[in-house]
């Protein structure tokens, strides 16, 4: 007599013959996490452990509509952006000011220059001025890994793209910027690079 489920169906045991699908072997860097979220939680690190105050930086934003469903819930309908954002991270570093913008790219060979805009480069080139440390995290996600570039080097470049290719080549990222190392503990470890660039 067949063996019935509650709902009426019949038990059919799972085939022992059937090929399991090959499956890939697990790779645990980073866990899917972005480039972001690795960065928010190496600087969580540097916090914990008394080494820095690096923030993000929030984005200035204007309501203009909100909607209350509820009491106890309310929902953004509208909002603008009060102002251009500058760079996405700010700080302090062994008593140097620290700037530093964020960006990944799925390009192989080169990192496009449309990623920055003319209010960030201009912040850049007043951080320097001000002798601020100010440097671009580069993520190439095809292959997760994550350089830092003086942004001397992207002021340079962006201000000759006219001229010039739309592009950072990678040859010029691996040669003038620094490889940073990737774990768990921090995640992107881009200090021990500032500390050998600028101090």
């Amino acid at each position: 007599m067949p063996v019935r489920y509650p709902n009426g169906k019949k038990f059919v045991p799972k085939s022992t013959t059937n090929k399991k699908k090959p499956t890939k072997p697990l790779s645990y860097s980073n866990r899917g996490m972005s480039l972001e979220e690795s960065i928010n939680e190496s600087n969580e690190f540097y916090l914990s452990r008394g080494m820095a105050v690096i923030h993000k930086k929030p984005t200035p934003v204007q309501i203009v509509q909100v909607n209350y469903p509820k009491r106890s819930a309310a929902v953004i309908k509208e909002a603008y952006f009060k102002q251009p954002s500058t760079t996405d991270y700010n700080g302090v570093y062994k008593g140097k000011h620290i700037d530093f913008e964020a960006k990944e790219s799925r390009n192989k060979t080169s990192f496009p220059l449309k990623n920055f805009h003319d209010h960030q480069v201009e912040h850049m080139k007043n951080v320097l001025q001000h002798d601020g440390i100010c440097f671009v995290l580069l993520s190439f996600s095809n292959n997760q890994e994550v350089y830092l570039l003086d942004a001397s080097h992207i002021i340079d470049c962006y201000e000759r793209q006219h001229i010039d290719r739309k592009s950072i080549p990678r040859s010029i990222i691996e040669d003038c910027g620094y490889l940073v190392e990737t774990g768990f503990h921090p995640r992107i470890d881009y200090l021990k690079i500032v500390d050998q660039v600028y101090f």
